[in-house]
């Protein structure tokens, strides 16, 4: 299974179920079913930046690798 940590930019995916990624990230809208396009890295490659529901919000790989993700195309 891929983490959201794994994946380049132009990368469409959705949030496995079943994943637990703790109060912040849920609050960010990375529930499980929601589809996340990845938009870029930063140039050393962390954080990045992704477009979940509308919004762009931007991550550090650590905390992306407690999402697992399938995907979509």
């Amino acid at each position: 299974m891929l983490s959201l940590a794994d994946l380049e930019p132009g990368s469409v995916v959705k949030i496995a179920t079943g994943v637990e990624t703790g109060r912040r990230l849920s609050s960010l809208g990375l529930v499980a079913g929601t589809e996340v396009r990845v938009v870029r890295r930063a140039p050393m490659g962390d954080p990045l930046e992704l477009e979940v529901r509308g919004c762009r919000i931007c991550l550090r790989a650590e905390q992306l690798r407690q999402v697992s993700v399938e995907r979509v195309s």
